[in-house]
């Protein structure tokens, strides 16, 4: 048997990667098997077990793949110390949705993520990846962090939600367009989305409370109710804790009159000193 050349075994790769994907997106990855992919690329189950271990190998090398691209740009974004942090944030956020507007494997991906993946058939790889996700999110977090320094957000500003909003945001848009490509145009309207986020993020960024850390809401969440406790006094004491009682943008007359401070940049109530006038 002749041993294929570099060149020939990437050509190899490179086919079953697109088989993976034409084949994922048309029976899903939970009905598709090692055998659906080698006959879509024309080849045997052993030139995929050549190249990969399992069918969830395959999907994580099919992923790899895809994000590549953003993962090279958020590497370079956060490495160059910006001096406007928010405006890498917003070429980052636009480089990911024209991206998937206009990119058909990329689209195609996403599509199988979202749509396509029962989760129990690639858990291994998703908990595999989280350690890699959270990196990335870490990085995304870091240019909030750098905003706050450079005084464009103000120094209360919570960047771990910040960031989460963010990602969020991004990838709740990625879905709901997936589900109706023509509901509207992605690619052209990618710019005007992102900036709504960013413009948003100026006029009213989550804020650290006093009585709203992350240890506070994950104690409130572990502790186990009272055997005795009614209903009634259950949801009694979830809404006194829900109370921002400590924070300088405190609810005022929230439960007959909701007024949420800086519910928007043209409501925004005298307590509000951000951003500045």
């Amino acid at each position: 048997m002749v041993r294929k050349t570099k060149e020939e075994a990437q050509e190899t790769h490179t086919a079953l990667l697109n088989a993976a994907e034409q084949v994922f997106a048309t029976k899903g990855v939970t009905n598709t098997t090692l055998n659906d992919v080698a006959q879509a690329a024309g080849m045997t189950r052993g030139a995929i077990y050549w190249h990969f271990k399992d069918k969830n190998a395959l999907f994580k090398s099919m992923c790899d793949r895809a994000f590549l691209p953003m993962e090279a740009l958020l590497n370079e974004v956060t490495a160059s110390r910006d001096d406007d942090p928010l405006a890498a944030l917003r070429r980052l956020n636009l480089h990911f949705l024209q991206l998937t507007a206009g990119d058909e494997r990329q689209r195609r991906v996403f599509d199988i993520m979202f749509h396509h993946c029962e989760k129990n058939s690639v858990m291994q790889v998703i908990e595999d990846e989280k350690a890699k996700r959270d990196e990335c999110l870490n990085q995304v977090e870091s240019l909030f962090v750098r905003a706050v320094e450079l005084g464009m957000l103000p120094p209360d500003t919570d960047t771990y939600m910040a960031m989460q909003a963010n990602h969020a945001y991004l990838v709740g848009i990625v879905h709901e367009w997936l589900e109706d490509t023509q509901a509207f145009c992605l690619l052209q309207k990618a710019e005007a989305m992102v900036d709504l986020f960013i413009a948003g993020l100026r006029a009213c960024p989550p804020r650290i409370s006093a009585g709203c850390t992350a240890q506070t809401i994950a104690a409130s969440v572990r502790k186990p109710p009272a055997p005795h406790t009614t209903r009634h006094a259950s949801f009694s004491s979830a809404l006194a804790r829900a109370r921002p009682t400590s924070s300088p943008c405190a609810v005022r007359a929230c439960w007959r009159k909701p007024r949420w401070c800086c519910s928007m940049p043209w409501q925004t109530p005298a307590c509000a000193t951000w951003p500045p006038r």
